[in-house]
């Protein structure tokens, strides 16, 4: 079983939107014996809180269920744990190279490493407007499809 983790800075934005989506994925797919997904923040302000009202409903109109999801820091035996970390931004990825032991920083990278045509980095839609979820959630969905199919295909 691959265990991949999602990590943004609160936990209630990208990160969750990206855990959702996957597990949706992996639901309707059969595929609940190949992966296990979870997902964290860099920060822990928010921490047992549930995902952004406004990306929950955005998640919701596509049908993907955030709610119960909540809200956790990054730990440091999630580097142990998990077979891929992956950042919603090169500022999460730069946290965790800096406090991840030498021996797990093969297991970092930037998500949309995976679908490279949709640039570096997932935007945070905090600040903005619900535009900016309906985004997030567009590079979520490409960005899952091809995480999680590229990783049945290397297998």
């Amino acid at each position: 079983m691959k265990r991949i983790l999602f990590v943004c800075s609160g936990n209630i934005c990208r990160s969750p939107t990206a855990e959702g989506i996957a597990r949706h994925f992996i639901e309707t797919s059969g595929l609940e014996s190949d992966f296990e997904v979870d997902s964290a923040g860099t920060q822990g302000y928010h921490a047992g809180e549930p995902p952004d009202p406004r990306a929950m409903k955005a998640a919701a109109q596509r049908g993907y269920d955030l709610s119960p999801l909540r809200a956790r820091k990054l730990e440091i035996t999630d580097f142990q744990q998990f077979d891929l970390l992956l950042a919603m931004d090169r500022g999460h990825l730069e946290y965790m190279e800096r406090n991840c032991p030498d021996v797990y920083q093969p297991k970092l990278a930037l998500f949309l490493k995976f679908a490279p045509e949709l640039g570096e980095e997932v935007p945070d839609p905090y600040y903005g407007a619900v535009n900016g979820f309906e985004f997030v959630l567009d590079l979520c969905e490409k960005g899952v499809e091809r995480l999680l199919t590229g990783a049945l295909d290397r297998r």
